[in-house]
């Protein structure tokens, strides 16, 4: 058995994170004041630009995603349940976060913005606090800065508020808490630390991987810190039943608002199919199409954290640190895989990862002693200023001088967004507020301009088309609910990306949607949709004026 002195230096050299990082205390040669004094000009220069840019694309239309959690949001605040009028394959809690943002904030595009900006800097200062605790000041004002850059690019849709973003937060912010109470031995902090896993969870589903890396991680520590088995398995059970609180608690909700056959059925039963549809030879195809997009003009923070991969693996000082910071890397890309689709927002549970990986690089480049120390620190740091620089210099005309509908098609296309702001305003402006609407199409920011409740629960259409056993049976579901609630308006989109129609899709709703329209509605508006851009037809159309390839419709029901 080995001596008590012994043990404890075991314990302490195979310890991940409780120890400060040698090249960062003032017995290793600590670099002068003037480079930490520079680093946090950067990054305060860096913060500065990014939130001015964010500030100015705050009125970018709100896109599909953002419409969904912004209309259940909506609803959240006027006290109906998640999947009472909006179904939804993802877990309520990002709808929740909207409905937060909106109350502070305002129920606008803006407001929702505006509180995008509010959980980016969070997560910023979270990144900081995490870096600090791993790596030193420096190296942690690295990771927070490349986070800045990162989430805030084009390539990922940073300008938009998904549910990536908050799964983020509240990822990074039960890391933060868990490497504080490691060696508290506080079951309450474990417990609280577990909740905020649990709340990445409910955000979106593949928030999930984050809980399963803060419990590897628990158990790794608990183990290397030789704790007794009972009381690893006790700290463990604390962990999980704090991840689980969040979800039990909102799944007691719904089971009480009389909605969770209807949330068990799109989150877990059509999720399953959806999650199954793409093959793996299709999933590499689609990864292999988008990774690189995805880099974008910030490809040079990438190479960075690269070689801080390398460098945690083979630098003796960091060799500690290397089991956290890989196997983070190994559980924020597997968070991006689920379904096989790699949506560029997908890869923004990856940036955490990388922006540690990126302050680790820093790290390394400024644990250098030696008469050379202080010029390769100089190097470094110049070397990390430029790798931010670039992408923010490359991207200023969509940052800083494009205007707002130029930088919308710039990142969106000819997606219907800035169409959806007029659809809504004309709904809001003949029609009460006691008043229904239906949106055949995936349009669902259509229902939150217009301030009207949906005649259906089918915000999306991308499912009745899927080839998926329970496609024929929302079709029926979905015709049935707008002909029980008869709504005023009726919106069809003829557009393919709000459809996104198989060769062997059902068709059964297409068919109805010609026959029911002409018996029970008039058209009173046109919107045609082309490259060169949009023409308005509100207030009824000549026969000369025919639809594009690409337009919308506006029905209210004959009186």
């Amino acid at each position: 058995m080995p001596l008590p002195e012994t043990q404890s230096r075991l314990g302490n050299a195979l310890e991940s994170v409780r120890l400060p990082c040698p090249m960062m205390s003032r017995a290793n040669n600590s670099p002068p004041a003037a480079f930490r004094i520079t680093a946090w000009v950067v990054f305060g220069v860096t913060l500065a630009l990014v939130v001015s840019a964010r500030l100015r694309l705050l009125g970018l239309p709100l896109e599909r995603d953002e419409g969904e959690y912004a209309y259940t949001g909506h609803l959240m605040l006027r006290g109906m349940a998640p999947y009472q009028l909006a179904y939804s394959m993802k877990f309520p809690g990002t709808s929740a976060a909207y409905a937060v943002a909106m109350l502070l904030f305002g129920e606008s595009g803006k407001g929702i913005h505006l509180g995008l900006i509010a959980v980016n800097l969070i997560t910023v200062g979270l990144i900081f606090c995490v870096g600090r605790h791993l790596l030193g000041e420096i190296p942690g004002v690295a990771a927070a800065t490349a986070y800045c850059v990162l989430s805030v690019m084009p390539y990922v849709l940073g300008t938009a508020a998904h549910a990536t973003h908050f799964v983020a937060l509240f990822g990074v912010a039960g890391i933060a808490l868990l490497i504080q109470t490691l060696d508290r031995r506080s079951t309450i902090l474990i417990f609280a630390s577990g909740s905020l896993f649990g709340l990445a969870v409910l955000m979106k589903q593949p928030g999930l991987l984050f809980a399963l890396f803060g419990m590897a991680y628990l158990f790794t520590h608990d183990y290397r810190a030789r704790l007794k088995a009972q009381e690893i398995a006790r700290r463990l059970l604390f962990f999980v039943l704090g991840v689980g609180a969040p979800l039990i608690i909102t799944c007691l909700f719904l089971w009480k608002a009389g909605v969770f056959r209807r949330f068990w059925f799109w989150t877990v039963q059509y999720a399953a199919q959806y999650g199954s549809q793409v093959s793996l030879a299709d999933g590499i195809r689609i990864f292999g199409g988008h990774f690189f997009g995805v880099l974008g003009t910030a490809w040079p923070i990438w190479v960075i954290a690269v070689i801080g991969l390398v460098a945690c693996v083979l630098t003796p000082t960091f060799r500690t640190r290397a089991v956290f910071l890989i196997t983070l890397t190994v559980f924020s890309a597997v968070a991006v895989c689920p379904g096989l689709y790699f949506r560029p927002h997908y890869f923004i549970l990856l940036l955490p990862a990388i922006s540690l990986l990126a302050g680790t690089a820093v790290a390394a480049g400024f644990q250098r002693a030696g008469n050379n120390a202080n010029t390769i620190r100089l190097m470094t740091l110049l070397l990390f200023t430029a790798s931010l620089g670039w992408p923010l210099w490359s991207e200023a005309d969509f940052f800083f001088q494009r205007p707002l509908p130029e930088a919308n098609r710039l990142i969106n296309g000819a997606n219907p967004f800035p169409e959806s702001i007029r659809i809504g305003e004309y709904i809001r402006e003949h029609s009460s507020p006691s008043d229904t609407i239906a949106v055949l199409g995936s349009e669902p920011q259509i229902y939150f301009y217009a301030g009207r409740r949906s005649a259906t629960g089918y915000i999306y259409t991308y499912g009745l088309m899927e080839p998926q056993s329970y496609a024929h049976r929302m079709q029926q579901e979905m015709i049935n609910e707008i002909e029980t609630a008869r709504p005023k308006f009726l919106v069809l989109i003829v557009i393919n990306k709000s459809w996104l129609a198989f060769s062997d899709s059902d068709l059964t709703i297409f068919r109805w949607a010609g026959s029911y329209c002409e018996a029970n509605y008039e058209e009173v508006g046109l919107i045609n949709i082309t490259d060169q851009g949009t023409d308005y037809y509100l207030s009824g159309r000549s026969s000369s004026v025919t639809p594009t390839a690409e337009h919308i419709l506006i029905f209210r029901r004959k009186t």
